[in-house]
């Protein structure tokens, strides 16, 4: 190709016109290199994200990425491994369940994960909030821990997707974040990398996910798993409900609390569970310790009940420097300084009927959860508990969440914003299901 010009791929873009591969090629590898900065790249992303990506396109983009960097060689580690990503959501606290719990079955699990983006948690800032974690792995210390633990949960580093780990954090500060083939390219480039025989993608669906509407979920699941097809990787898409937090935490040490709590048996039926154990029943059967999801779905609850999958999450904490210690006694956790407990009363009496994710994602983000400039820090005690779901009876004065802080944010506001999160009725419909679908090469199955 000819010396990269990177306004007029821009220009391209921006008028609707194709790229090639080679094109996509050279400007990714030039951001890469620091040859295209981050304002060039920002209007590449939203010239994109106006206009779209051709199936190609994505697919480029992928290769792209996942040639910036060191494809991470796990051959040497006994038995088939199977990668978890989800695309995204508000109380999302399912990876540091899920990665024990499927590697207490025997099935190894090898992950890298990534910080909040918008509204939505990120699974480090929520691990990091156990004092000492370490999410900085080397990509040999990597390889170790999947080897002798059977699973690891780490943070890319500068030698595994270096392209996408620059423009996760652009996406995040330039309102791009909600396009299909960036989130694919981005999803897939990362998951190809981490060496893993196999994927399982949850994909969420609703106010509180990256996509919307149910047709969005689906396009995003297919272009995933065909992703993974044209990299000889097997991949099953599970399709999950986004409509309202999942789980009763949202934020970074509520809800390794709530994991910790998910972990001892807790919250067995809830559907936060419910999507942990639809997950884990299919990385156990594509990793060859079950011959069905729902036998691996039965040994994952018996993983659960028996404690080894809360042991094996002791074994992960202690191997990357985390303090076991606040696992067994919460409570404990040292505070770096004073942290705000708020109560948010009810108004109104009835059953809770709704609650807007997406409302409480931006509530969690205020309290200091999230980060609005990919510079920022977060609060590590941030966020909400106690959360009243839909379902649940509720009184004048009674507690619909907790507040917590240890910052200054305008609680006033954030209380105020919780609070209309919520809608209530006399009675209630049905819950709607936690999990709706999973697609393969095979096409779709309802569930």
């Amino acid at each position: 190709m000819s010396e990269l010009n990177p306004i007029s791929l821009i220009a391209a873009k921006r008028d609707g016109r194709t790229l090639s591969g080679a094109e996509l090629k050279g400007l990714i590898d030039a951001y890469t290199h620091g040859t295209v900065p981050d304002y060039q790249m920002s209007a590449f992303l939203m010239a994109a994200y106006l206009n779209g990506l051709s199936a190609a396109e994505a697919a480029a983009l992928t290769d792209a990425m996942l040639a910036s960097g060191t494809h991470i060689d796990l051959s040497g580690v006994p038995g088939t491994k199977v990668g978890k990503h989800s695309t995204g959501g508000v109380g999302d606290k399912v990876s540091p369940i899920l990665v024990p719990l499927v590697a207490s079955c025997g099935v190894p699990v090898a992950k890298l994960s990534g910080r909040g983006l918008g509204h939505t948690g990120g699974t480090l800032d929520k691990l990091e909030a156990i004092p000492g974690f370490r999410t900085d792995l080397s990509v040999e210390q990597y390889r170790e821990q999947v080897t002798s633990l059977g699973g690891v949960i780490s943070g890319q580093t500068g030698e595994v997707a270096p392209a996408d780990k620059k423009l996760y954090g652009l996406r995040d500060v330039t309102a791009t974040v909600e396009s299909i083939p960036l989130i694919a390219a981005s999803i897939m480039s990362k998951k190809l990398a981490e060496g893993n025989d196999a994927l399982v993608l949850d994909v969420k669906c609703g106010r509180g996910a990256f996509m919307k509407t149910e047709a969005d979920a689906r396009c995003l699941a297919e272009t995933l798993v065909t992703i993974a097809a044209r990299h000889d990787t097997p991949g099953v898409a599970v399709l999950t409900n986004m409509d309202v937090p999942l789980g009763r935490a949202v934020g970074n040490w509520p809800e390794i609390r709530e994991v910790i709590e998910c972990l001892r048996g807790e919250h067995a039926e809830s559907a936060l569970m419910q999507v942990v154990y639809r997950l884990a029943g299919e990385m156990i059967a594509l990793g060859g310790a079950a011959e069905t999801p729902a036998e691996g779905i039965a040994a994952a609850r018996a993983a659960i009940e028996r404690g080894e999958a809360l042991e094996r999450f002791r074994c992960l904490v202690a191997a990357q420097g985390g303090e076991v210690s606040v696992l067994d006694a919460p409570d404990t956790r040292p505070h770096s300084a004073p942290v705000a407990d708020v109560p948010v009363p009810a108004g109104a009496e009835g059953r809770v009927v709704d609650l807007d994710a997406y409302a409480i994602g931006e509530a969690a983000m205020r309290l200091g959860a999230g980060r609005q400039a990919k510079e920022e820090s977060v609060d590590p005690v941030a966020g909400l508990s106690g959360l009243k779901k839909p379902g649940d009876a509720v009184s004048p004065g009674d507690v619909l969440a907790r507040l917590h802080t240890g910052g200054a944010p305008n609680l006033t506001a954030v209380k105020e914003r919780v609070q209309r999160a919520y809608s209530f009725a006399d009675s209630v419909p049905p819950p709607a299901p936690a999990v709706y679908a999973r697609h393969t090469q095979a096409g779709w199955t309802s569930l």
